[in-house]
Parts: C-alpha cells; sequence; structure tokens
C-alpha cells in the first residue's frame, strides 16, 4: 500500500523577492510599450516618415498587446503560466534588439509589435501575487502591479531621452533590452512552479477576439487616411463588429471560454472596466501631447523648443505622482469605496486637462498637468485590480485580469488613434507642425471622454450605497 506524498506547499521562500520581481516586470513591460511616446518626433525626423506613421510605432506594440493578452492571461490560470511569463519576457526581448537595430523603419515597427508581448505580463503577474503571496503582501502587490501600468509610461523617460539625444534614436532601445535581459533572468529565478490547474485555451475565442480587436484597431488608425466614408473604412468596422459579436456569442457556449463572460457582469468587475475604459481614453493622449508641444520649435508660434531629454523629462512627474497615489488611494477605497475614489479620480484628470487647455505654454505648467494626472490615474488604477480580484474566483483572476488589460490597451489605442486624428486634421498643408488650436481640440475630446466616465463612476457609487 502506497503512502499518499504530503502536498508540496508552492509558497516562494522570499515573498519580497517575489513581490519586487512581479513590480518589476509589470514595470518594465509597461514603459517598454510606451517606450515611444518620447521619441516619436525622433522617429519622425530619423526614419523620414509622416506624423501619422510615426504615431504607428505606439499603436502597433497597442495592437499586438491587445491580440496577444487574453491569450496569455488565460494560459496564466494553468500550468503553463511560468513558461508563458518567460516566453513574453523573451519575446519582448528580442523586439527590444530588433528595434535597436537601424535596418529600416519595418524592421523597427515589427520590432515594436514584439514589444506588445510584453503588455501580457500585467494579469499574468497579478495571477502569481494572488496565488503565491501571503494575503497582506498580495494585496499590496496587486495595487503596485496596478499603479505600474500607468507609472511605468514616464519612468526613465528623462534617461530615454538623453540616450536619444547623445547617441540616437535606437541607443534607448539597446537600453531597454538590457532592462529585458535582466527581467528574464529574474523571472527564472524567483517565479514559482506554475498551479496544477489545467490551461484550457478557447482557441477558436481566441482567434475571434483578435481578429475582431486587430480589425476594429486597423479601422480607427486608417480612418484619417481612407475617408471615414470610405468603402474600405465601412467594411472593415462591419467585419470588426461581426467578429467581435461571434466572440461574445461563442463564448457564452463555450465549455472553457477564453474570458467568462459571466464574471464580467458582477457590479465590482464592470465597474472597474467601464471606467478603465473612459479613464485610458481620457488620460493616455496627454503624454504624447506633452512631448511634442514642448520639442516644437516658437517659431511655430507656440512650443517651448525643448530638446528631447527635457520634454521626456515632463513626464516624470507623472510616473511619480501615480505611485504617491497609491497608498492613499488603497487606504481610501477601504474607508469609502473603490467606486468613490475613482470618481474623485475622474474630477483629478478633468482638472489635469482643463490645465492643459490654459496653462500649457510653460513648462512649470506641464510639470503640474502632468503630475495631477498622475496623481488621478494612480488613484484608479491603484484599486481597479483589487475590485477586480475581489470579485472573480481565484482559478479566473488571470483571465479576468487581462480582459482589464485588453480593455485598457484597446482604449489606449483608440486614444493614441483618435489624438494622431486632431493633430493631423488640425496640420496647415505644406506645414511640419500643427496648429496650436490642434492642442486644444485633443483636450477638449479628453475631457469629454472623461466627464462622461465620471458620470458612470458616480453611478456605480450610487448603486453601491443602495445594495449597502
Amino acid at each position: 500500500m502506497s503512502v499518499p506524498r504530503p502536498a508540496v506547499s508552492r509558497r516562494p521562500a522570499s515573498p519580497r523577492r517575489l513581490a519586487a520581481v512581479l513590480v518589476f516586470l509589470a514595470v518594465q513591460s509597461t514603459a517598454v510599450a510606451s517606450l515611444g511616446t518620447p521619441l516619436l518626433p525622433t522617429v519622425q525626423h530619423v526614419e523620414r516618415v509622416s506624423l501619422a506613421a510615426s504615431q504607428w510605432t505606439l499603436t502597433i506594440t497597442l495592437l499586438a498587446g491587445a491580440v496577444a493578452t487574453p491569450l496569455m492571461g488565460r494560459l496564466g490560470d494553468g500550468r503553463l503560466r511560468r513558461l508563458t511569463t518567460v516566453a513574453a519576457v523573451a519575446v519582448m526581448l528580442a523586439g527590444c534588439v530588433l528595434s535597436a537595430i537601424p535596418a529600416g523603419f519595418p524592421a523597427f515597427l515589427t520590432g515594436r509589435a514584439l514589444q506588445g508581448a510584453g503588455l501580457g505580463l500585467v494579469p499574468l503577474a497579478t495571477a502569481v501575487a494572488r496565488d503565491d503571496l501571503p494575503t497582506e503582501r498580495s494585496r499590496s502587490a496587486i495595487v503596485l502591479i496596478g499603479v505600474t501600468t500607468a507609472a511605468g509610461i514616464g519612468i526613465g523617460y528623462p534617461l530615454v531621452g538623453l540616450l536619444a539625444q547623445l547617441l540616437g534614436l535606437y541607443a534607448p532601445f539597446w537600453f531597454a533590452a538590457g532592462l529585458s535581459a535582466l527581467a528574464l533572468v529574474a523571472a527564472l529565478a524567483a517565479l514559482p512552479p506554475s498551479p496544477a490547474r489545467p490551461a484550457r485555451v478557447d482557441t477558436a475565442g481566441a482567434v475571434l477576439l483578435g481578429a475582431g480587436i486587430a480589425g476594429l484597431l486597423l479601422v480607427l488608425t486608417q480612418g484619417p487616411d481612407w475617408g471615414w466614408a470610405s468603402a474600405a473604412t465601412l467594411a472593415g468596422a462591419l467585419v470588426s463588429a461581426a467578429l467581435l459579436a461571434a466572440w461574445a456569442a461563442w463564448e457564452l457556449r463555450a465549455r472553457h471560454p477564453l474570458i467568462e463572460p459571466r464574471l464580467l457582469g458582477r457590479q465590482a468587475v464592470l465597474a472597474a472596466n467601464l471606467t478603465a475604459f473612459g479613464i485610458a481614453i481620457g488620460f493616455y493622449p496627454l503624454a504624447s501631447l506633452t512631448v511634442r508641444f514642448a520639442q516644437t520649435p516658437p517659431s511655430a508660434g507656440y512650443g517651448l523648443g525643448a530638446p528631447v531629454v527635457v520634454a521626456a523629462a515632463m513626464l516624470t512627474p507623472f510616473s511619480l505622482a501615480s505611485f504617491a497615489a497609491t497608498r492613499l488611494a488603497a487606504r481610501a477605497a477601504r474607508r469609502t469605496s473603490a467606486e468613490l475614489v475613482v470618481a474623485g479620480s475622474c474630477v483629478l484628470l478633468i482638472a489635469s486637462m482643463v490645465l492643459f487647455l490654459v496653462a500649457r505654454d510653460s513648462y512649470l505648467g506641464l510639470v503640474v498637468i502632468m503630475a495631477a494626472c498622475g496623481l488621478g490615474v494612480g488613484s484608479a488604477y491603484a484599486v481597479n485590480p483589487l475590485q477586480i480580484t475581489g470579485g472573480v474566483p481565484a482559478a479566473e483572476t488571470g483571465s479576468a485580469i487581462s480582459f482589464y488589460q485588453l480593455v485598457r490597451t484597446v482604449a489606449y489605442a483608440i486614444a493614441s488613434a483618435l489624438s494622431a486624428t486632431v493633430l493631423v486634421l488640425s496640420t496647415p498643408a505644406g506645414q511640419p507642425f500643427p496648429a496650436d488650436a490642434g492642442y486644444s481640440a485633443a483636450a477638449l475630446v479628453s475631457i469629454a471622454v472623461l466627464v462622461a466616465t465620471l458620470a458612470v463612476s458616480i453611478l456605480f457609487v450610487m448603486a453601491g450605497k443602495k445594495r449597502a
């Protein structure tokens, strides 16, 4: 008669080290994905491409991340979690190296697309934190991972700007490749074994969702060039809508869905996803608008004529404020509610956009604007993951967070395309720079989106009070 073997604990020997590695993976992936932001004018000049083409260095990374994230999230809920995480870091590393080689704009864009795999690390890191860390450390790690997806946008940008200014466009990507290599070593050393749960992947659902999202983002980014009423744009929109509708119908019937639709209807999960979508569309254009505005020479009638390193430094207050908001937001959510914190975040973000309308003509003004934006985004993104992990079973954490990440990634891509469209439409024929009014128009669009998001968040606050 065989004696049953005792269960082996999956809890890591050093929770502090594991938590640090998980936060580092989230920061690194977000920073790499948004690496093109301070380099947009440099890409436009070095690669000799249009403003719209240079914006693709952001959009293509988001598009690739939107397609890969749900699949990675589902794999992360099962026995392939460790392998999926390590592979994502390796693909991100390969993308950094490819973008660092001066092999032409198509190769540069391909590298940026590969870097999008890193966006799927956020749901994987969240799932590991929930399963493999003690309860209190798990909560704080999940909060930090959520905030890093915003704070990573500005971390290291002054260094990136300095490298680009002194050594050229490709130097920052060699720097990112070095950090990605470090992330790969850290992941291999610190990640615990995967959970024993089977990794059931809904291949049909992944194909339908990926194709639908890719088509939608292609329409949004190419709409200005094709014409919004053109046959190509309308056909692309219809096909994308049909694919996404087919995906939703399939997921409701699938035995092992890519994303469990019924969980998405739970109030806390629904609140997190809806408000995150609006917040992402509302705040995301501000980073690229600030960088472009700061680097525009005064001869254009506006702008500060800042070198790339100074323009990049304008984004650092965003990251610092995002981290500063973490503990305040988590504490406020415990005393009041996550929904009320998100509503307050919307107010801060609206204020930052109003400031961009009236106070963007100085370095001090841009610093205050980005700091206010960072406080708003950091507060919302600190509590959103807690809403989701508190509303779904542990076995669905990776999938649910991957959908949340997908929602934000799609919103980022929409915002990137939308802000680029506004600037392109406001650029006089034959002129290299948009009119100053184009920046104001882009800010007004963001304000409208954020006001609508504030209204939605207030509805959830009221619903929470009724439920209580």
